[in-house]
């Protein structure tokens, strides 16, 4: 698919990050887009910048859908195909995802099965809901959102990651196996994993409005309750920090996460686009990606020693302790 004017995409986690950007881009070059978010503060936000660039009867629709939740799935994909007014689409870009739930052993079990359910449950059920209208297509493309953490699961030694990590194995692991169920079943489709490093987004900030059930910019008491469980993992005494000392420990973490990033969203989707017009199955996106890929194929068997993350860290510009 070289040519995105004309075409239908959906993008899930289209209010910020690299949802946003994608929708921004593909708008720019004549694509139409229906998006889904939790949040429609943030998908206005989306759908103005994206109607500002683009050209005339590019349509942009906004839906609001949990991707954890089938129903609220369906419901979406039954919504944009009326909104769009067309019985088929030619790009699924399964993006959305949350961090969180690290420890499967002393973690909160509901955080955990949330994080779990929207990365590879939402890459699962919208898979599902909108496969007919990906059939309906002359052509199509399947697009899922994994990660670094998709064949390395962690985030630096000490820090358990297992939610995240196992929901962008099942994410790989699908897409891989898909490749061989579309050549079969649905030649006309292709599917390509993404497997972004570092990148800008909002994902620290979003998520802990997800998890804890306020997508508003307020951060909760929960939200405080819950992030004292993982100061310990930063070398913080919980017990030691007012309320206000937390807040602004989420608010420091985020922006970092954002500021500090090698990559930008912008430049994430223009690499993720560039890999869907080249056809390519696996889009590594950033150059933090690409090494550590490269370490971990080199020396699997160490890849979760202490040393091997201090070396990564020295090229990738990673902090060790998380």
């Amino acid at each position: 698919m070289k040519d995105f004017a004309g075409k239908i995409a959906v993008i899930t986690g289209g209010g910020t990050g690299m949802g946003r950007e994608l929708a921004r881009q593909l708008t720019a070059e004549g694509c139409s887009v229906a998006m889904c978010d939790v949040s429609a503060t943030n998908m206005a936000v989306t759908r103005s910048l994206c109607e500002a660039d683009a050209p005339q009867g590019v349509r942009v629709t906004t839906h609001i859908a949990d991707v954890s939740d089938e129903d609220q799935v369906r419901r979406f994909a039954e919504e944009a195909a009326a909104a769009l007014d067309s019985d088929r689409i030619h790009l699924l870009f399964n993006n959305a995802g949350i961090g969180g739930g690290g420890s499967f052993v002393a973690g909160d079990r509901a955080n955990w099965e949330k994080t779990f359910n929207v990365c590879w449950g939402g890459v699962y059920h919208c898979t599902r809901a909108f496969l007919p209208l990906l059939m309906n297509a002359s052509e199509g493309h399947i697009i899922n959102t994994s990660s670094v953490n998709g064949f390395w699961a962690s985030i630096g030694p000490g820090i358990p990651h297992t939610a995240y990590a196992a929901a962008k194995f099942a994410v790989k692991g699908f897409t891989e196996a898909l490749m061989t169920d579309l050549a079969v079943n649905a030649p006309h489709i292709h599917c390509s994993v993404v497997m972004p490093g570092h990148i800008g987004t909002e994902i620290v900030s979003n998520s802990r409005k997800i998890l804890s059930g306020d997508v508003s910019d307020a951060i909760t008491p929960a939200a405080i309750a819950a992030a004292r469980g993982r100061l310990v993992a930063h070398g913080l005494d919980p017990d030691k920090l007012t309320d206000a000392d937390v807040e602004t420990f989420l608010n420091r973490q985020a922006r970092r996460f954002h500021d500090d990033a090698p990559m930008t969203a912008a430049e994430a989707a223009t690499v993720i686009l560039d890999g869907v017009r080249h056809n390519t199955w696996r889009i590594l996106v950033g150059a933090d990606a690409h090494e550590l890929d490269r370490m971990v194929r080199a020396d699997p068997e160490h890849a979760y020693e202490r040393e091997f993350f201090e070396a990564y860290a020295k090229v990738s510009g990673w902090r060790v302790g998380g």
